[in-house]
């Protein structure tokens, strides 16, 4: 198959899942404009082109692109705490996912992406700039070290963190960020359920709720077993968290 027909397929299965997600009764009607698929189909591209030069992803196959970096990210699209947050935090964004796909569906939300290695950090902003999207800010920054940063901390009514460790490391990253009666949406898979019972001692101790709310979505990925993990966030996390940097991995709360 030539890259041509590659890319009609990435455009095809694409299009399915957005026209999925516009089912849900809170998504923008923008979700089913051809213009944002156009902007989706652009971050691939820049996203496999910079690849050619420094590690962007692994993931370099099209359809499995569309999938698994664009649809993936769009899960939160029609979720209450998402649709009403208005200051969101992307915790290790990597290549700018889920970010950048989120920014360029709400213009009027701003966000912030993060992450631990320059190279990723400047290629978001160039994809950011690119794609004319006004409502990404960048910080090159680990998460131990930005989430002590009083500019920062308890900033956000959202953080967002996708294939980040455990989820009681990813919940020591991400809360501190978060404001009271805010929430973490952490990117998981079904199967990463057990790690719910295994991260209740961080939720206490980060001020997160007990109750962890799992949301499928085989609506838009009806073949993979992803889930979104929501932890809300009730109390304020102490000073101490998060630990120093690399201790929260190599320690799990």
């Amino acid at each position: 198959m030539n890259n041509n027909e590659e890319f009609e397929k990435a455009r095809e299965y694409l299009e399915a899942g957005l026209s999925a997600l516009g089912h849900r009764g809170s998504a923008p009607d923008r979700v089913r404009d051809p213009a944002y698929a156009d902007i989706l189909m652009e971050l691939m591209c820049l996203v496999l082109e910079r690849n050619e030069y420094i590690n962007l992803t692994t993931i370099t196959e099209p359809e499995e692109f569309a999938a698994l970096h664009l649809i993936d990210s769009l899960a939160c699209v029609g979720i209450p705490e998402f649709d009403s947050a208005s200051m969101v935090i992307d915790v290790g964004s990597g290549a700018g996912f889920p970010g950048l796909p989120l920014a360029a569906l709400y213009p009027e939300k701003k966000f912030l992406l993060t992450d631990s290695l320059r190279k990723r950090v400047d290629f978001i902003g160039f994809a950011a700039s690119s794609l004319g999207l006004s409502n990404v800010e960048t910080l090159h920054a680990r998460a131990e070290t930005a989430g002590q940063d009083s500019s920062l901390r308890e900033g956000f009514d959202l953080a967002l963190c996708r294939a980040v460790g455990k989820l009681s490391v990813a919940m020591e990253y991400c809360l501190p960020f978060v404001q009271v009666a805010g929430a973490g949406f952490f990117y998981k898979t079904i199967q990463a359920q057990g790690e719910i019972e295994d991260s209740l001692l961080a939720r206490k101790l980060l001020g997160g709720a007990e109750e962890v709310r799992v949301e499928t979505y085989p609506d838009i990925l009806p073949t993979r077993r992803h889930a979104l993990y929501i932890i809300h966030k009730e109390r304020h996390t102490p000073k101490k968290y998060p630990r120093r940097e690399g201790i929260p991995s190599k320690v799990p709360l």
